[in-house]
C-alpha cells in the first residue's frame, strides 16, 4: 500500500485557501474516491508525488504531453526562452513560426489566432461564427465538452432539439438560450434540428472524437454528414480539436476522417505542456477578427513566448509520421491487454481505443453517445481506479475521461500496467 501522508496534509491545508483544495474539480478525486496524490516530479512516462510514490502516467496533463514529461528538447527550449524574458505583451517571431507549423499541418487553417486555453478558443470561435453568419443559435452535442464559457455549459432537456438549460450554478438561462443540443452520433436528430431551425444556426460545434464522456468515436460517415448539413444551411462547422489536434494524426481528426471544417479550435499539444489555445480557419472568416475586422478578441499572454517555444519543439518533433504509427501500435496493444485482463478477471468492461487515446468503460457495450455512456458503473470504475493507483498506475480520476499513451511509454510500462490491471479488475468486480 502506498503512503499518502504528505499528500493528504497538503490537500487538507490547501482547502483553506482554494475551493476543495484544487484549481480544477476533477483533481479532487470526488468521482473515484480516495486520496489524490500531490505531484512533485514528472519525467518521461512517470510521475512522482510528494510521498515519493512513483506512477506510470496515463493522464499526461490531460493530453498535451505526447512526448512525455520534461522532454529534453522542450526543457531546453523553455530555458532559452526564459532567459530572454517570459512575457512581453508584444509580437514575437516565435508566434509566426508556430503559426506556420499549425497552418502547414492543417490545410483547413489558413489563418490562426493564439489564445491561452481551449475555453478561450471555443468561445472566440463561436463569437466569430455568429459575426460571419449574422445568426445567433449554436448546435452542440450532449457530452461534448467545449470549455467552461457560459454559453456552452448547457445540458439537454426533453426532446431532441431542446434549448439548452444551464449546467452550472451562476449561469443565467439567457446565456444558454441560444444553444441547441442533440445526441452525438444521431444523424436523424441533427437533420431534424436543421430542418426546423437551420436558418437560425450560426455554427455546429463538435469534438470530432469526443473524449469528455470517455472516448466515443463517431459512427462511420457521421462527421461527413455534419459537413454536408452545415454547408447546405449556411452554418459553419467548428471542430473542437483541443484534444485530437496533432494527437490522433499529424493533421488531427479532420485529416484522419477526411472532413474539412470551417473553423478549428486547438490547445493541449500546441503548447507542449504550457497553457495555450488557438482558433483558426478559412481566411475570409478569420479576416473578421480584430484588428482587421470588427470581432474583438485579445489577451495579454496570448502567444506567450514560453508556450510558443514549447509548441514549436513539439510540432517539429511530431513531423515524423512514423511516430504516430508507434503511438497507434502502443495504444492498440495496451487496449487489448486491458481487455484480456478484464476477461481473465471475469469483469465486464468495454475498452474503446483510437490511436493513443482510450477509455475503460464499465459497461457491456461500447457507448455511442452521452446517454449510453452514463449507463456505465461508475462505482466499479472508482474501485478499479483505486486499485490501479495503489499498484502505481495513474489513470484519469473519472469514468468519463480518456487516458493517453505518450511516446515516452515503453513496453515495460505497458506490461506492468496489464499486470496491475488483472488484480484491479478483480477488485472492481468484488
Amino acid at each position: 500500500m502506498l503512503k499518502h501522508e504528505r499528500s493528504r496534509n497538503i490537500q487538507q491545508a490547501a482547502q483553506q485557501f482554494m475551493p476543495g483544495g484544487v484549481n480544477s474539480p476533477v483533481r479532487a478525486f470526488k468521482a473515484v474516491g480516495g486520496d489524490p496524490p500531490v505531484i512533485s516530479i514528472g519525467k518521461g512516462a512517470h510521475i512522482w508525488d510528494v510521498d515519493d510514490n512513483e506512477y506510470i502516467d496515463y493522464v499526461a496533463s490531460w493530453g498535451p504531453l505526447i512526448l512525455g514529461h520534461a522532454y529534453p528538447a522542450v526543457v531546453k527550449a523553455l530555458q532559452k526562452a526564459a532567459e530572454r524574458g517570459t512575457s512581453y505583451g508584444a509580437t514575437t517571431e516565435s508566434e509566426l513560426e508556430l503559426a506556420r507549423l499549425v497552418c502547414g499541418r492543417m490545410p483547413s487553417i489558413e489563418q490562426v489566432r493564439f489564445v491561452n486555453s481551449g475555453t478561450e478558443a471555443t468561445m472566440s470561435a463561436l463569437r466569430l461564427a455568429r459575426a460571419f453568419t449574422g445568426r445567433d443559435k449554436v448546435l452542440k452535442f450532449e457530452g461534448c465538452y467545449h470549455g467552461h464559457s457560459d454559453g456552452l455549459l448547457a445540458k439537454a432537456g426533453s426532446g431532441v432539439a431542446t434549448l439548452g438549460l444551464p449546467d452550472s450554478a451562476g449561469v443565467p438561462a439567457s446565456f444558454t438560450a441560444e444553444t441547441l443540443l442533440a445526441p452525438f452520433n444521431d444523424r436523424a436528430a441533427v437533420e431534424r434540428i436543421f430542418a426546423e431551425r437551420g436558418s437560425e444556426i450560426a455554427a455546429l460545434i463538435v469534438e470530432p472524437v469526443p473524449a469528455n464522456m470517455g472516448l466515443v468515436p463517431p459512427r462511420e460517415g457521421f462527421l461527413q454528414v455534419l459537413r454536408e448539413i452545415t454547408k447546405a444551411s449556411g452554418a459553419l462547422l467548428i471542430f473542437d480539436e483541443v484534444i485530437t489536434g496533432f494527437r490522433l494524426a499529424p493533421g488531427g481528426a479532420q485529416a484522419y476522417y477526411g472532413v474539412t471544417p470551417d473553423l478549428t479550435c486547438l490547445g493541449k499539444i500546441i503548447g507542449g505542456g504550457l497553457p495555450v489555445g488557438a482558433y483558426g480557419g478559412r481566411r475570409d472568416i478569420m479576416q473578421l477578427v480584430a484588428p482587421v475586422g470588427p470581432v474583438y478578441q485579445a489577451g495579454t499572454l496570448s502567444g506567450n513566448p514560453m508556450a510558443m517555444a514549447a509548441g514549436i519543439v513539439t510540432l517539429r518533433t511530431l513531423a515524423d509520421e512514423a511516430l504516430y504509427r508507434t503511438l497507434d501500435e502502443m495504444g492498440a496493444a495496451l487496449a487489448q491487454s486491458l481487455r484480456d485482463a478484464a476477461a481473465a478477471a471475469e469483469c465486464e468492461v468495454t475498452v474503446t481505443q483510437l490511436g493513443s487515446m482510450m477509455t475503460v468503460f464499465f459497461c457491456r457495450q461500447a457507448p455511442y453517445d452521452y446517454a449510453s455512456a452514463k449507463l456505465c458503473d461508475t462505482a466499479r470504475y472508482g474501485r478499479f481506479h483505486g486499485a490501479m493507483l495503489d499498484a502505481g498506475i495513474y489513470l484519469p480520476p473519472a469514468q468519463f475521461e480518456a487516458m493517453f499513451v505518450s511516446l515516452a511509454h515503453r513496453q515495460a510500462d505497458l506490461d506492468r500496467t496489464a499486470e496491475a490491471a488483472r488484480g484491479a479488475f478483480a477488485a472492481a468486480r468484488a
